[in-house]
């Protein structure tokens, strides 16, 4: 237990942060020329760009190209202490974090622990489903994807075969339009070449989205270019659809249809991921803490939430800010500006939110963007959105070889029409599947 307890006490208070997602990383590096010293407990020691885990779901992208070390990246900063470990509960009276490795006092905590899947109670759905939350994740969906083209080279029984090329993907949002035209792209351009013996006309991509509407919170010109675009792909969209049950093969949707299907990715939903000890009344559904205009936490005057696991209720947001990568960076800048005021006596700045809109990409050439700029909204699609999108996600990646590599990595996919890693290291969520000598599926 002395990982913790080796750290020194500089006679400067003591700000821990629990979670390096956007928020407590803004947040951290916010905090360089306070006169505090800054914790952060992780329980990886990198930070990852979240938003281009289909990319490597879909090998597009290698996991190195999106994570980076948390040490790394704020090696010059004199204040900042990084801790590897899982947090347990909190202490509000003791001041106290508890962790896997021992417990770290606090003068000011922020909670940044961001969301977790959310399967709605579903228990054989989390148990078959894969999500991508992580880069575990991730790579575990790239797996499968491989594995099951591998394993149906050995079939001869045709459903059998099919439940290995098809894929159900459970939600609308940006990440399920972008997987879904990830893998028509991986359908059109790679698999083909990769696996001459198959006939990838029998691959079929399936789209469940509960709602009327694609991508739901961008413009209606948005949803509706997103949908006609996965459908040129020839990815088969169900909206005002769910699916009420998966066994592994079978999903069965509220309107009767079942669609036969090894895979299915679940991509429908996030909910919070609290830590124990905070009164219970702070915490909201959906597992957010209710927060004031300075990211305090309901009833707690040191302890602070942002991002994901952050619920602030405004006028232009009562359900709170939308659970996406810029709110948690521009709450982290600011509350980090305003512990440096809290602790010069000077007073703290309400946040207001700067929503510079949403992108998403469906596809080679294709993508959707709502921008706002200058107090005004622009509707892009086609190639220019797509461009724009891809400009974004590079700036924003941390690090200038991750820059870098994503740069060649997609010039190069782009070009080629090829994706280079499509390996199979690690686990797979696919059964095996095994074929007798007559070629039928023994499962």
């Amino acid at each position: 237990m002395e990982g913790l307890t080796k750290l020194e006490h500089l006679g400067k208070p003591r700000v821990v942060i629990v979670g390096g997602g956007f928020g407590g990383l803004e947040l951290a590096k916010a905090l360089a020329d306070a006169p505090v010293q800054v914790v952060l407990i992780d329980k990886q020691n990198y930070h990852t760009f979240q938003p281009l885990l289909y990319q490597v779901a879909t090998a597009g992208l290698d996991e190195g190209d999106i994570v980076s070390p948390f040490r790394k990246i704020l090696s010059e900063q004199a204040n900042f202490y990084f801790r590897m470990a899982e947090v347990k509960s909190v202490d509000p009276a003791a001041r106290l974090v508890e962790t896997s490795i021992g417990c770290v006092r606090y003068d000011y905590l922020v909670l940044a622990t961001g969301a977790t899947t959310n399967y709605f109670g579903d228990e054989e759905m989390a148990k078959h489903a894969i999500a991508i939350k992580s880069v575990d994740d991730a790579i575990e969906l790239r797996n499968t994807v491989l594995s099951n083209f591998e394993q149906a080279l050995q079939l001869g029984d045709r459903e059998q075969l099919n439940s290995l090329l098809d894929f159900v993907i459970v939600g609308g949002g940006p990440t399920g339009v972008e997987i879904a035209g990830a893998l028509s792209e991986l359908r059109k351009h790679v698999f083909p070449k990769d696996y001459r013996e198959l006939d990838f006309r029998e691959m079929d991509i399936h789209l469940v989205q509960s709602g009327p509407v694609l991508l739901k919170g961008m413009s209606e010109n948005a949803s509706h270019q997103a949908l006609e675009s996965l459908k040129k792909f020839g990815v088969q969209v169900w909206l005002d659809a769910r699916v009420k049950s998966y066994d592994g093969y079978t999903a069965t949707l509220n309107n009767g249809k079942q669609l036969i299907a090894r895979t299915l990715i679940w991509a429908a939903g996030v909910t919070g991921d609290p830590v124990p000890g905070l009164d219970a009344t702070c915490l909201l559904p959906g597992n957010r803490y209710a927060v004031d205009a300075y990211n305090r936490v309901q009833g707690y005057e040191n302890i602070f939430a942002i991002g994901d696991i952050a619920l602030m209720k405004t006028d232009a947001f009562p359900e709170g800010h939308p659970m996406v990568a810029q709110p948690a960076l521009q709450q982290g800048r600011l509350l980090g500006q305003n512990l440096h005021r809290v602790l010069t006596n000077r007073l703290m700045q309400p946040f207001e939110y700067d929503d510079k809109g949403s992108m998403a990409t469906i596809g080679r050439n294709h993508a959707v963007a709502d921008i706002k700029l200058f107090g005004k909204e622009y509707h892009l699609q086609g190639f220019i959105a797509w461009l724009a999108w891809s400009v974004v996600h590079v700036v924003a990646l941390v690090g200038f070889r991750n820059r870098l590599m994503v740069l060649l990595g997609w010039t190069w996919s782009y070009f080629s029409f090829d994706k280079g890693l499509r390996y199979i290291i690690g686990k797979t969520k696919s059964p095996l599947v095994e074929a007798d000598v007559e070629g039928k599926a023994i499962v």
